[in-house]
Order: C-alpha cells, then sequence, then structure tokens
C-alpha cells in the first residue's frame, strides 16, 4: 500500500514504473553494486523459470548476486576452471571445499606445513562432526599410500606454504593423488593465478583467500572456490548457499575492482620481494631467508618453473631467536607495520609465532622451524629502496 491505495492503482507507483521502464538502456563502464538482499518477481511464472533455469535470474542475495557471479566468474578466468563460487572468507573457502567432498566418517589429509587457521579448522573443528584428520610431513608428502585409508577423500596443500615458503610440486603431486584416487585441493593464495594455475596442473580445486592478493588493498574479506570439475562446482554452490557462507555485494564489488589491477601489483610485488630477500641474506643479523627466488632456496628451481620466472611478495627471515630482539625490530620500523595479514599493496610485517601458528603445540611449531627469532616479510609494492632504508636501521636496533 502507498497513500492508502493499492500498488497496482497507485497513480504515483504507476507514473515511476512508466518512467523507468520507458528510460533510456544505461551501459555502464564498472558493474553496480546490487546492494539488496532480494530481487523481485513478475508473477508466479516467473519463479518458476528461476528455478527451471538457473543462473538465469536472481532470487536472494545468499544464493547469487550479480556483483559475487562477476568476482567468480572472473577469478575463475584467471585459474582456467569450471567455475568458482566466492565467499565470505578464505577459512570459509577451505571449508566449503572440505565439506564438498567429505562427510562425517570421512578421512582428509593435510600437508603438515600450511597456514595455522587451516590446521586449526581441521584438527579442532571438523573433528568435531566426524572427520579424520591425518597430517602429512613434507618428507613424505609425494609418497601418500602410507597415510591413504579407505576412506581418504582429498589432500590440501599450499602452493607455498605459510610462512616458510616452501613449495609443492603441484604437478608431481597430482599425479600421486590421482594414484591414490583421492582429490588435490590448493591453496593458492601467496602464489595467487598470476604467478601460478593450480588446476593447469591437474589439480582438482584452487582455492584462495581472496582478502589477499586477488583484492590486495587490505580492505576486503573473502575467499573463492575454483573448480576444475562441474560436478564439484555444483557441490560446492550447494554448500556455500545452504551454510550461509555468501559473500556480501559490496565487498563483491570491491575485491572485483582490485582483481583488475592483479597483475600488475603481482610484478612488482615479486620484483621488490627479490631485490629485497638479497639484502636480507646479505645481512649479518640476518641467520636466515626464506624465499623461493633466492638461489640457495631449495626449490628455486621447481619455483621458476612453476611460477614463470616470478615468485610472489612472501618471505620470511630470522634473526636471533630472542622475541625482545623481534620486538626491538619491530618497534624500530618507521614505515612497515607489525599487521597480522598479508598481501596488501603496503608492505608489512608479522610474527607467525604470536599470530598465524599461535595455536599450534610447542613440538609442532619447532618441527615446522617457526622459532623465536623468525618474522614474516609482506612485501608491497612501495619503491624497494625506501623499505631496504627502513629494514636496514631497524635490523641496528637487533
Amino acid at each position: 500500500m502507498v497513500f492508502g491505495l493499492p500498488l497496482a492503482t497507485n497513480p504515483a507507483y504507476l507514473e515511476r514504473k512508466y518512467r523507468i521502464s520507458n528510460m533510456p538502456q544505461i551501459h555502464p563502464k564498472t558493474t553496480p553494486i546490487y546492494q539488496t538482499s532480494v530481487f523481485t518477481f513478475e508473477d508466479l511464472n516467473a519463479l518458476e523459470h528461476y528455478f527451471e533455469q538457473p543462473g538465469q535470474s536472481y532470487m536472494y542475495t545468499r544464493y547469487s548476486n550479480p556483483n559475487s557471479d562477476e568476482l567468480a566468474e572472473q577469478v575463475n578466468a584467471l585459474e582456467g576452471g569450471a567455475g568458482a563460487v566466492v565467499t565470505s572468507s578464505g577459512m570459509s573457502a577451505i571449508l566449503a571445499a572440505i565439506l564438498t567432498l567429505c562427510k562425517a566418517g570421512d578421512h582428509v589429509l593435510c600437508a603438515e606445513e600450511i597456514y595455522g587457521g587451516s590446521s586449526t579448522l581441521l584438527s579442532k573443528e571438523l573433528t568435531r562432526i566426524g572427520i579424520e584428520v591425518t597430517f602429512v610431513p613434507p618428507a613424505s608428502i609425494y609418497s601418500l599410500q602410507p597415510f591413504v585409508q579407505p576412506n581418504t577423500r582429498l589432500l590440501l596443500v599450499e602452493t607455498m606454504s605459510n610462512p616458510l615458503l616452501q613449495v609443492t610440486d603441484i604437478k608431481r603431486l597430482a599425479l600421486e593423488t590421482k594414484k591414490q584416487e583421492i582429490k588435490l585441493v590448493v591453496d593458492n593464495t601467496f602464489a595467487s593465478p598470476i604467478i601460478t594455475k593450480p588446476l593447469a596442473l591437474e589439480a582438482d580445486m584452487a582455492i584462495h583467500s581472496v582478502t589477499k592478493y586477488l583484492s590486495g588493498h587490505s580492505d576486503v574479506t573473502a575467499g573463492v572456490v575454483v573448480c576444475r570439475h562441474p560436478d564439484d562446482l555444483q557441490r560446492v554452490q550447494q554448500v556455500m548457499m545452504v551454510y550461509g557462507l555468501n559473500l556480501s555485494p559490496f565487498e563483491s564489488w570491491l575485491a572485483a575492482r582490485g582483481l583488475k589491477t592483479l597483475r600488475l601489483r603481482m610484478r612488482q610485488h615479486s620484483s621488490n620481494a627479490l631485490a629485497i630477500a638479497g639484502f636480507l641474506q646479505a645481512h649479518p643479523k640476518v641467520e636466515q631467508v626464506w624465499y623461493p627466488g633466492l638461489e640457495s632456496h631449495p626449490h628455486h628451481t621447481l619455483a621458476k618453473e612453476q611460477g614463470q620466472g616470478m615468485f610472489g611478495g612472501m618471505m620470511s627471515f630470522r634473526i636471533k631467536d630472542d622475541r625482545e630482539a623481534v620486538n626491538r625490530f619491530m618497534q624500530a620500523l618507521r614505515h612497515i607495520p607489525f599487521a597480522p595479514s598479508l598481501a596488501g599493496v603496503s608492505t608489512s610485517v608479522s610474527y607467525p609465532l604470536g599470530t598465524s601458528h599461535r595455536s599450534l603445540k610447542p613440538e609442532q611449531q619447532q618441527t615446522m622451524g617457526i622459532t623465536a627469532g623468525v618474522i614474516r616479510l609482506s612485501v608491497g609494492i612501495e619503491e624497494p629502496e625506501e623499505l631496504i632504508a627502513d629494514l636496514e636501521q631497524a635490523l641496528a636496533e637487533v
């Protein structure tokens, strides 16, 4: 009712409807933000059309929205998949991927060297709903037979591990998972599809924390699952809808905007990181540097081949194993903030022992080599000389 009259007969409503229907066609260069929770239908026939031909129209933003669809299509084009589904965070993307392939009573393999949040999700939460988890040490990652059970469904790995940048040979691992008749799910967050395309190397799913490089400006929280097989894609969509893992229209729009500069940003991230890694490797107060672009890195050749000559913007380095020395270093930085995330256009440092891998047991941290002196560095796109100068004066305080 408007002004006491039914909409169908209200003159003001009819006049407005006429004006809108007779407006000239609008062709925006940038997709508008469809900031709505629900879409309307003309009648019951239109509703039936929605269910009979999925994807032709919209009903409810938890199911789909033009902005989230645009983002999914763009990421899928970069990864070369059968389709993608965007989610509310990187963690919800991992959850959606696992729930797509697993149910209670199934078994999951996970690389031992992985983001602490992923490890916690598997070991603390998915085990509560009846999914078994086994962590595979690096030395055994290409020989899975001792770890595979009749109910094993997938292996979860990272293209480059967080935080010590160990590089996974995805093609080799895909051959092994096919041999064991399980799916390979690759977290490609550290690399981005500009550097590595896991699906082209025969992985079954690629996942990203869109929060990081894909969006790139530290102002969005989002995730995405990209599938090589259409059957998996349909199931991911179902999980996203039913569990309410959808991404909002505004954040979808922001992420799609950030994605437009991904290629340019990754080149600058990689170029800056290589220069800084060389500086840190030569510094007397730095005991070790983990960056695949350095020839001293054990996986340098693999990273060069798999990464098309780029190595990304992430690295870690170790000063002496003294928490107070790390604190002095961070306090002395003038332009590089301590921020427990990564991959923004601005450089930042993080402390894995106190943030990303805090929830792991001390023996797990030690096994992975995450000691008190390890600092993770997310290299931005600033002038590399300015970053090196800031690092140099801060290291003088160690």
